[in-house]
């Protein structure tokens, strides 16, 4: 089995994990590949910014697609690996607890608080009003700190060992990155620190709500099946043509009908019309109709 192969079959059979990974890596290293051969030719690589999603509001218009796109987008590999890494780890506890299609709908509603959030910001505090125009979004940190804050939420004295640290109780975690998000607002990365606040509201969002028996996720989730239902192969229906029955095949079929609809009375004369199963009693309902 050539590496395409192994790489396709893991894709088909993975978890949804598995495939938010791949979509990660896969559109890292096109957008990469892209930048190179494009800088190769002397070729201005501002094509980069139709996957960022814009702070400014008409360019947003233009490219509205980029409030999903950017939660996908990495163009630096430490980055990308930092959220990688995060986004498996978190996601298997995530796992643990909720559904795979429930982990694909956070993410996305992760991403797309964050990016809220992010716009938000620019338009409202002063600091950003002379950087809205050139100021850009990329990254899945929002969708990740949705699933780290949502499993905190959850499970908040669930512990992980982490390096130099030992046993870490989640809810640690989730406080430490949302204050250090905070404190960093104002920094050079604030885009991406004030996305990182909108991805944890939408985890503790997606979980209070959950505890309530009210799932946030729900209504993505219904757009996504109907999306790969468009794009499912649909199957061929199959016509079969049947030769009518003779008159000796029709009154044996019907003497059989008779026989069992007489067996459902007798069996209600014993021990009354409850003593039925399901099936006899759909059975004597389709009899009664003829």
């Amino acid at each position: 089995m050539s590496i395409k192969d192994e790489i396709q079959n893991s894709f088909k059979e993975g978890t949804t994990l598995t495939k938010l990974i791949y979509i990660n890596l896969g559109v890292f290293l096109i957008i990469g590949l892209a930048a190179t051969i494009l800088e190769l030719f002397k070729i201005n690589p501002s094509w980069i910014n139709f996957f960022m999603l814009p702070a400014d509001l008409t360019t947003l218009l233009h490219t509205p697609w980029t409030i999903i796109s950017y939660m996908f987008a990495h163009t630096g590999f430490i980055h990308l690996l930092f959220n990688v890494l995060m986004l498996y780890w978190f996601g298997k506890i995530f796992l643990s607890f909720f559904s795979q299609k429930d982990l694909v709908g956070l993410y996305l509603i992760g991403g797309v608080f964050g990016g809220v959030f992010y716009i938000l910001a620019y338009h409202i505090f002063p600091l950003f009003a002379d950087k809205i125009a050139h100021s850009y979004l990329l990254g899945a940190s929002g969708s990740v700190l949705a699933v780290v804050v949502a499993v905190a939420v959850t499970a908040p004295n669930h512990s992980i060992r982490l390096l130099f640290f030992g046993e870490v109780r989640l809810k640690w975690i989730a406080v430490i990155a949302v204050a250090l998000s905070m404190l960093n607002a104002s920094s050079s990365n604030a885009g991406g620190e004030i996305a990182h606040l909108g991805g944890a509201f939408a985890g503790y969002l997606f979980a209070t709500s959950y505890k309530k028996g009210n799932n946030i996720t729900n209504r993505i989730n219904r757009i996504l099946d109907k999306l790969v239902d468009l794009f499912k192969k649909k199957p061929k229906l199959k016509v079969t043509h049947q030769r009518p029955m003779n008159d000796q095949e029709y009154n044996l079929k019907r003497k059989q009908e008779n026989d069992h609809i007489d067996r459902i009375l007798e069996k209600i004369k014993r021990g009354g019309y409850e003593s039925l199963s399901k099936e006899e009693k759909q059975d004597l309902f389709r009899a009664s109709q003829r």
